[in-house]
C-alpha cells in the first residue's frame, strides 16, 4: 500500500488506493486551478494584443488610403498645369470631377473609418463578453472545485475513519489466531487449514465444480497418503484433470522449523501412487519467503506438475489448471475412443484367446477322456480275450470229460478190481 508523509509533522502514514486516489485528486485540483487561472490571464493578454493589432493595422490602412489619394491628386494637378491654357474649360471639369471623385473617396473613407470603429466595438464588445462568459465559467469551475475538495475531505476523512476501524478489526483478528496458536497443537494447525480450503471449495462446489470430487484422501494402502484429491470429468465421463492436494501449516512456537521442500518427495510420490496428474502443495511454512509469498510457484524443475501456493491461492490454481486442462478435453475424448477401440480390439482378442483356451482344454480333456476309454476298450477285450480263452479251456474240458464219461463202463470199473466185479456179477445175476 502506498506511504505518505505529512509535510507538516513528517509523519508517515499508509492509505489503500482508493483514499491515494483521493488525495491524488485534490493535488490535481489545486493544478488544475492554478493553471487554470494562469491560462485566464494569458488569453486576455492575448486578447488585448489582437486588439491594438486590429486597431493599429486599420489606422495604417487608412493613413495609406489618404497618402495614395493625395498623390493621385497631385498627378493630376500636375497633368493639368501641363495642358496649357487652352484646355482650361476641361481642366476645370476635370478638376470638378476630381473634387467630386475626392469627396465620395472621403466619404468612402469615412464610412470605412465608420465601420472600423463599429468592427473595433463589437469586437471589444464580443471580447468583453467572451471574457464575461470565461469568468462565469471559471466561478463554475471554481465552485465544482471547492465541492471537490469538500468531497475529497470528506471521503478521506471517511477512509481514515474506516481504515482505523478496519485496522482495529485486523488488529482484533490478529491477536485471536495469535492466541488461537499459542492453543492449537500442531495437528490441529494443519486440520484448520484443511477445513478453510474445504469450505473454500464448497462454497463454490454447486455452481462452478458440479462434475467435481474432492474429498479426502484416506487410501493408505501403499503406506502413505495425501490431504485430499480433485478429480473431474466430462459428461461422457472422461476424467480430464486430478489433483493431489497437501496442506501444510505449523505454530510459530515450533522450534524446528520445516521447509516446503522437504515435503516435495512424499507429493510426488503420492501423485503417482493415486494417479493424479499434479501435485499442489498448500502451505504456510516458510512465512517469510518472498518466493512463497509472490503468488503461484511451480517447481515443475524438481518434480513434475508440481506447484506451491497460498491458501488465497486455493481456488485460483484448480481454476487455472481445470481451464488449461478443458483444452485438451477433445484431444481427451479422441484417446478415449481409441482407447475404447483398442479395448474393444483387445477385448476380441482376450475372448478369441479364451475362446481357443478353453476349446482346447476341452478338447485335450475329451481327448484324454477318449483314450482312457479306448484303453479301457483295450483292456476289456484282453480281459475278455482271457476270458474266452478260459471259457474254450473249461469247454475242452468239458468234452474231455464228456468223451471219458462216454467211454466209462463196468468192465472199465471192474478191471483190475475182482471185488466190485464181483459185486456188480452177484447184481447182475440177481436182476437175471
Amino acid at each position: 500500500m502506498p506511504e505518505i508523509k505529512c509535510p507538516k509533522c513528517g509523519e508517515v502514514f499508509t492509505v489503500d488506493e482508493s483514499g491515494y486516489a483521493a488525495i491524488a485528486g485534490q493535488v490535481r485540483n489545486a493544478e488544475f486551478h492554478k493553471e487554470l487561472h494562469e491560462r485566464e490571464q494569458q488569453l486576455a493578454k492575448e486578447k488585448e494584443n489582437e486588439l491594438m493589432l486590429f486597431k493599429t493595422k486599420a489606422e495604417m490602412e487608412k493613413e495609406n488610403s489618404l497618402r495614395t489619394l493625395q498623390q493621385e491628386i497631385e498627378r493630376l494637378k500636375s497633368a493639368a498645369a501641363a495642358l496649357g491654357k487652352d484646355k482650361d474649360l476641361e481642366k476645370e471639369r476635370d478638376l470638378a470631377a476630381l473634387r467630386q471623385e475626392n469627396e465620395r473617396l472621403k466619404a468612402e473613407i469615412k464610412a470605412g473609418e465608420q465601420k472600423q470603429a463599429l468592427a473595433v466595438t463589437n469586437a471589444v464588445n464580443a471580447q468583453k463578453d467572451t471574457l464575461a462568459e470565461k469568468e462565469r465559467q471559471i466561478l463554475l469551475l471554481e465552485n465544482k472545485l471547492q465541492e471537490a475538495e469538500k468531497d475529497s475531505r470528506l471521503q478521506a476523512q471517511s477512509l481514515k475513519e474506516n481504515f482505523a476501524v478496519e485496522l482495529k478489526a485486523k488488529d482484533t483478528e490478529i491477536a485471536f489466531y495469535k492466541d488461537l496458536k499459542t492453543r492449537m497443537s500442531t495437528k490441529m494447525v494443519g486440520e484448520t487449514l484443511e477445513q478453510h480450503c474445504e469450505t473454500e471449495f464448497n462454497k463454490l462446489r454447486a455452481t462452478a465444480f458440479q462434475n467435481a470430487y474432492f474429498e479426502k484422501d484416506n487410501d493408505a494402502r501403499t503406506g502413505s497418503k495425501g490431504d485430499y484429491i480433485f478429480r473431474e470429468k466430462t459428461e461422457e465421463g472422461i476424467e480430464f484433470i486430478s489433483i493431489m492436494f497437501e496442506m501444510k501449516n505449523e505454530m510459530e512456537t515450533t522450534a524446528s522449523k520445516h521447509k516446503n521442500e522437504d515435503f516435495f518427495k512424499e507429493l510426488d510420490k503420492d501423485r503417482n501412487e493415486k494417479g493424479c496428474e499434479y501435485a499442489v502443495l498448500v502451505s504456510l511454512l516458510e512465512a517469510d519467503s518472498e518466493l512463497y509469498n509472490a503468488g503461484i510457484v511451480d517447481v515443475s524443475y524438481k518434480y513434475p506438475k508440481m506447484y506451491v501456493i497460498r491458501p488465497q491461492f486455493f481456488i485460483p490454481i484448480i481454476t487455472l489448471l481445470r481451464n488449461a486442462a478443458l483444452n485438451s478435453v477433445g484431444y481427451r475424448r479422441q484417446l478415449a475412443e481409441y482407447k475404447n477401440q483398442n479395448i474393444d480390439v483387445s477385448r476380441f482378442e482376450a475372448e478369441m484367446n479364451d475362446f481357443k483356451n478353453k476349446f482346447g482344454r476341452n478338447y485335450q480333456l475329451a481327448s484324454d477322456h477318449f483314450r482312457k476309454v479306448v484303453d479301457e476298450i483295450d483292456k476289456t477285450i484282453t480281459h475278455l480275450q482271457k476270458t474266452k480263452d478260459e471259457l474254450l479251456a473249461t469247454a475242452n474240458n468239458l468234452r474231455l470229460a464228456n468223451d471219458k464219461a462216454n467211454d466209462l463202463t463196468i468192465k472199465r470199473l471192474t478191471r483190475n478190481n475182482p471185488t466190485m466185479a464181483q459185486k456188480f456179477a452177484e447184481l447182475q445175476s440177481k436182476n437175471n
